[in-house]
């Protein structure tokens, strides 16, 4: 991005498990600064985040920068004028990978993320599904062959992760690298027997 436009990121959170990967994005987003997060959060993804971490609507949009309705398929989030980094989806539901390989545009979620496939920016999603059935797998591909990254959440053990937020942030650490994104999140390797 050029000019004075901000460095922007589309952070979409769904109704898969896994609404600690949404929120620390954009927690750790706002720790590191420089992107303007924009966060697009389904039915599904609010009730999953209060399950799962106790947390309302309003919780999840104090940690963003601008937020957008689920429906408002006239955001600017549905235009390929409005420039981005591109999105995260964290977590990714099934039913949003179908979607989004099916090109059903039907919510902002799969509208911005179709606006992201058609202007080759990157889309990262967090899918969060197993085990895994030819459908899911068809679709991965799909999403895949459109430059989408189908990223699951798979927590990494050699660094010996000392807690649930230690596997988290190392998770983050990779995707914040596809987008470019400079981070310290977690160690980075450095061969067998270093600390990082």
């Amino acid at each position: 991005m050029t000019g004075a436009e901000p460095r922007r990121l589309i952070v979409a959170i769904t109704g898969a498990s896994g609404a600690v990967y949404g929120v620390r994005l954009l927690m750790r987003l706002r720790e590191i600064g420089g992107t303007e997060t924009h966060l697009v959060v389904s039915a599904a993804g609010v009730l999953n985040a209060h399950q799962e971490l106790g947390m309302k609507r309003g919780d999840l949009e104090q940690l963003a920068d601008v937020v957008h309705n689920a429906s408002d398929i006239a955001a600017p989030l549905a235009s390929g004028s409005f420039r981005t980094m591109g999105m995260a989806i964290a977590p990714c539901s099934v039913k949003t990978l179908a979607a989004c390989a099916g090109g059903l545009a039907d919510n902002l979620i799969t509208r911005a993320a179709d606006v992201c496939f058609k202007e080759r920016r990157r889309v990262v999603l967090m899918l969060r599904e197993t085990p895994l059935n030819l459908a899911h797998i068809r679709a991965m591909e799909a999403v895949t062959l459109m430059g989408g990254i189908v990223f699951p959440p798979v927590p990494a053990f050699y660094q010996r992760p000392a807690s649930i937020d230690e596997l988290v942030d190392h998770t983050l650490a990779r995707v914040l690298d596809l987008f470019g994104i400079d981070n310290s999140l977690a160690p980075r390797w450095g061969g067998m027997g270093s600390a990082g």
